[in-house]
């Protein structure tokens, strides 16, 4: 796959790690933009407040699939569900909202694990094939929670995340399985 990425903090720069480590031809870009016609797949990986202004100089993407996986500080934002609704409407395609609930700190520690951690993610149908292949990718079981109106869900997630983390548990990987499923 073609990847573009706008961001190379700590997120964005783990996840091109990790995606041309997959074979992936990854760019990232940074506050000058670029172009990224031709990319199978955007990734939106900058602080929520920098998203429209991180988009305004980037061309190429009208219509990608792109997955979101910045975080929300406070509230959504004005006349959008979510951060994610907010990206689709800039994007005009359908939108995955992924990569926002797991630190990026922890990704070289996935390998390590003797079961894949889980990711939960949302996505339009669209987005979905490509969302799962990226999440399993970086090395973790994708948790399909919905369409991208589940999109607020995992946003809010983050404050639970981070709550768990804060009070002496540390940076964590979680797991999600049915009943029955096999933990090898």
């Amino acid at each position: 796959m073609e990847i573009a990425i706008v961001g190379r903090g700590h997120l964005g720069s783990a996840l091109s790690r990790f995606w041309s480590g997959a074979g992936h031809r990854v760019t990232a870009l940074g506050r000058d933009g670029g172009d990224v016609t031709g990319a199978d797949v955007l990734v939106v990986a900058v602080p929520a407040a920098a998203v429209p202004r991180a988009l305004q100089v980037v061309d190429g993407y009208r219509g990608a699939v792109t997955i979101d996986a910045t975080n929300l500080q406070g509230l959504a934002p004005t006349g959008h569900p979510s951060l994610a609704h907010l990206v689709q409407s800039l994007v005009g395609g359908p939108v995955a909202k992924a990569f926002n609930t797991d630190y990026a700190l922890l990704y070289d520690e996935i390998e390590r694990q003797p079961v894949r951690p889980s990711h939960l993610y949302a996505a339009d149908a669209a987005a979905r094939p490509v969302a799962e292949q990226l999440i399993r990718d970086v090395g973790f079981t994708p948790v399909f929670i919905g369409d991208l109106s589940h999109a607020p869900l995992l946003e809010q997630h983050l404050r639970l995340v981070r709550a768990i983390a804060a009070n002496g548990y540390g940076p964590y990987f979680s797991w999600y399985g049915a009943p029955g499923d096999l933990w090898t």
